[in-house]
């Protein structure tokens, strides 16, 4: 990776960790700067603005790294229900760089930002689409191997696990971790449910 590529990823992971514990709006590009130690002139070489910086930060920081935990673990599944707990007891519970105090930095983005500028709207439209498509296809598979009844609906089941896991990130903010586990325990026996 040339020097550039790295003083440019540098930014946007950086930019990612403040963003995550302090939300967008209250994250300066001086911030980024500060936390960086890259000079004003070599951020906006790379960046033209803070939206472009956001943008490839969505890009090139958070779709590679939720396409590890949310669609890869799906891809090849071969049991739909062991399969969507298991990647969200993992979301939850075993990952270690997501903090309960402050949720998913995705949702966080999502009702920071989709509503109020339309290119956050589209990027991050296409990380949820992203990972309904996955769990569409999980259980799509599952009905074609047998493991899933062949009239559960896969689109309502992505929407109920996705609002799921949105409100119990934002729920853990308040209640703590322990709220995880009890949502884990009424997911395993919704999934139950459609095999």
């Amino acid at each position: 990776m040339s020097k550039g590529a790295t003083t440019r990823l540098n930014i946007l992971q950086k930019a990612f960790q403040l963003i995550y514990t302090r939300g967008y709006q209250a994250t300066s590009v001086d911030d980024i700067i500060a936390t960086t130690q890259v000079t004003k002139g070599a951020f906006f070489y790379h960046f033209k603005n803070k939206d472009e910086m956001g943008l490839a930060m969505i890009n090139d920081v958070m779709y590679p790294g939720m396409y590890e935990a949310l669609v890869h673990p799906l891809e090849a599944g071969q049991d739909p229900a062991e399969e969507i707990y298991t990647m969200m007891k993992a979301l939850l519970i075993g990952n270690p760089f997501f903090q309960v105090k402050y949720g998913c930095p995705a949702i966080n983005l999502i009702e920071e930002m989709s509503p109020l500028n339309e290119a956050f709207h589209q990027a991050l439209s296409k990380l949820v689409a992203q990972w309904q498509k996955a769990i569409e296809q999980c259980i799509n598979n599952g009905k074609t191997t047998g493991k899933i009844h062949n009239e559960v609906n896969a689109t309502q089941v992505a929407t109920f696990v996705m609002a799921g896991y949105g409100g119990i990130r934002n729920l853990g903010k308040i209640l703590g971790a322990d709220c995880y586990h009890t949502y884990l325990h009424e997911l395993k026996i919704y999934l139950e449910t459609l095999k």
